[in-house]
């Protein structure tokens, strides 16, 4: 058995906000709430993209109209796994069931030494 740390993406969307850091600063405090008590655990981050044209790293988030789409990363570490896909639906399940509705993408599966 081994420990994972895995990395979910995950969108959301805030409306009726005015600036990108309110639009974050919702999406991290909205998705906080819903995973206490259940996964307080879970580390939630703005999620980053990288530029194509400059490759500096930029936020995930986005306002149309006053409507916001923020990429959050959703940090979970996993123990006692079998193996990675193992701990992927581990951390999917976890997250999900406090999520619920909210579209998860695995971005990244890290073995822990």
């Amino acid at each position: 058995m081994t420990d994972y740390r895995v990395t979910l993406e995950s969108g959301w969307v805030i409306r009726d906000v005015d600036t990108l850091d309110d639009a974050i600063g919702i999406a991290i405090s909205e998705a906080g709430k819903r995973l206490n008590p259940r996964a307080k655990f879970v580390e939630i981050e703005i999620g980053q993209a990288i530029c194509p044209f400059c490759e500096e790293e930029l936020n995930n988030a986005l306002i149309v109209a006053n409507i916001a789409l923020v990429g959050l990363s959703l940090e979970m570490k996993v123990f006692k796994a079998e193996s990675e896909a193992h701990a992927v639906g581990i951390a999917k399940s976890v997250i999900g069931q406090s999520l619920r509705d909210i579209p998860l993408k695995v971005l990244e599966v890290e073995l822990i030494a």
